[in-house]
């Protein structure tokens, strides 16, 4: 292994996106798919090439800030290895444009789920199951990178609990983490001891979608989109689902790997002794689900009263099921839309107003988690700043108690949150503002951009007053939106960081 820390980070990158390619390849062999067999295959042997080629040009590189190099490798690999993916892609579809496969491929690997193959009636099995697999690889990349690159620079949420500034350690330096000093060696074995733990949720979530009756290949797609919150699927969604209701309970049991890093990377990230009910995450997002789906679920059952509908038992939980899981599914960012979310609506003939679930993905899941959005713990920061000024407000002698650390959130890290969510905003208008100059009315401007930047594709279709079309957009929109998905899956402090002067004097 040590040769590999020698290597580029995006050179590995490109190498793992290589060997990637032999699954739908394999698959195709199966299903006796043999166009999108040959065309993966054929991409596997090119692109592996390319990789052993620029691996031997580059394997005497050293550069003199490896944690820098490693950030600029990161932003690279969501910027072009998309394009890597898209060749095959678009050679095994045959009847689509390169930027709509590049389009594609940036959206699934970002973890969007965005598609511009409404229903998927355009694609084989073996093509759709590229496009999870894809997706599935930005997850891992997210959580590998979240703490063995953001993490010791104190970037993606780590931020709110550093003593440090961002984009720099706790020393002056890269933080080190677990005891492992070099960069690259730290990303090594952080690749060796998250991997096995993710690659196994997803199988162990695939046997049981298979086991309550869903077909092996869809299973497989909807496991990978649940862990890498994706949400890509190739039916369309869950309604057509073969697994009903439980397969729904089981995909809602795996969301909570989104919600908190304590789930998975416990001891990887600081938090080797803080348990899951007290991590401030868990708790926000628990409280957040709850008021959410309370205030959906009274408005439709206030609609039913005003109306004098008949109602029973069974309508009233069925509705509150499917508004529990869909409104989960966007905190997670994964846009997974429950077969009984329209039962609420039927039950009360009331729609479901989309702002709700916009307002979910904005916020997001949990830091160093597949989700995105602005993320859980910076959300805490603010309601603790708040509540501590209110308190000051009535008591101003009062001393604000819970420790060093609850200091530090709402101080340091309500400032650092609060400047996050500005540039967020601003992120927001500049978007919104270049889709406008490409064609597209302002409301829908607005729902892609904060589906693009929340990396939640799902809400265009789901939270629009009308559904969205990604194909039907302009090729310009379509290239804005690709360029606000990396930025959202990145974010902007990790770009600024780039940028920052003191991390090239290193």
């Amino acid at each position: 292994m040590q040769w590999i820390t020698r290597l580029p980070f995006f050179v590995v990158l490109m190498g793992l996106g290589a060997i990637a390619m032999l699954l739908p390849a394999a698959h195709g062999a199966v299903v006796e798919d043999f166009t999108t067999m040959r065309v993966f295959f054929y991409g596997f042997i090119l692109f592996s090439v390319l990789t052993l080629l620029i691996a031997l040009t580059m394997s005497g590189y050293a550069p003199v800030n490896i944690a820098r190099s490693q950030l600029t490798g990161l932003l690279a690999a969501f910027s072009v290895l998309p394009l890597m993916f898209a060749v095959p892609f678009f050679e095994a579809v045959g009847n689509t444009s390169f930027l709509d496969a590049w389009f594609e491929m940036v959206s699934s690997f970002t973890t969007t789920g965005a598609t511009v193959y409404a229903g998927g009636a355009d694609l084989t099995p073996s093509q759709h199951l590229w496009r999870s697999t894809v997706g599935w690889l930005g997850g891992l990349l997210v959580w590998i990178t979240a703490v063995s690159i953001f993490a010791p620079m104190n970037l993606g949420g780590f931020e709110v609990r550093a003593t440090a500034a961002v984009g720099r350690g706790a020393t002056g330096s890269f933080t080190q983490i677990g005891g492992v000093a070099d960069p690259s060696e730290r990303l090594v074995r952080y690749t060796m001891a998250l991997t096995p733990v993710y690659a196994g949720l997803t199988a162990v979530l695939w046997i049981g979608l298979v086991m309550l009756g869903e077909r092996p290949y869809i299973a497989l797609a909807h496991a990978m989109a649940v862990l890498s919150t994706s949400g890509i699927t190739p039916i369309g969604g869950l309604y057509f689902a073969a697994s009903g209701f439980l397969g729904e309970v089981l995909i809602f049991a795996f969301f909570v790997f989104a919600l908190s890093r304590l789930t998975f990377s416990r001891g990887l990230s600081g938090e080797r002794n803080q348990r899951l009910w007290r991590d401030p995450e868990f708790t926000t997002a628990l409280v957040l689900i709850g008021l959410a789906t309370a205030a959906l679920f009274l408005r439709h059952f206030v609609g039913t009263t005003d109306a004098q509908t008949a109602f029973s038992p069974p309508d009233m939980l069925i509705a509150f099921w499917g508004t529990l899981f869909t409104v989960t599914s966007f905190l997670t960012t994964t846009g997974f839309e429950s077969q009984f979310w329209g039962a609420a609506t039927d039950w009360s003939r009331l729609s479901t107003p989309g702002l709700f679930l916009i307002g979910l993905a904005l916020i997001g899941g949990g830091v160093a988690t597949t989700a995105g959005g602005v993320k859980l713990l910076r959300i805490y920061a603010l309601f603790r700043h708040l509540e501590r000024e209110q308190e000051r407000l009535l008591s101003p002698s009062s001393v604000g108690g819970g420790g060093r650390d609850a200091r530090r959130i709402r101080r340091q890290g309500a400032y650092i949150s609060w400047v996050f969510f500005m540039l967020f905003a601003i992120s927001i208008a500049a978007v919104m503002v270049l889709l406008s100059l490409t064609g597209v009315p302002f409301e829908t401007a607005m729902v892609l951009t904060v589906a693009a930047l929340s990396t939640t594709g799902p809400l265009a279709v789901v939270a629009a007053e009308t559904p969205i079309f990604y194909a039907d957009l302009p090729e310009a929109a379509k290239m804005v939106l690709a360029g606000a998905m990396v930025l959202g899956r990145l974010e902007t402090l990790a770009i600024i960081a780039l940028f920052n002067p003191e991390i090239w004097q290193r």
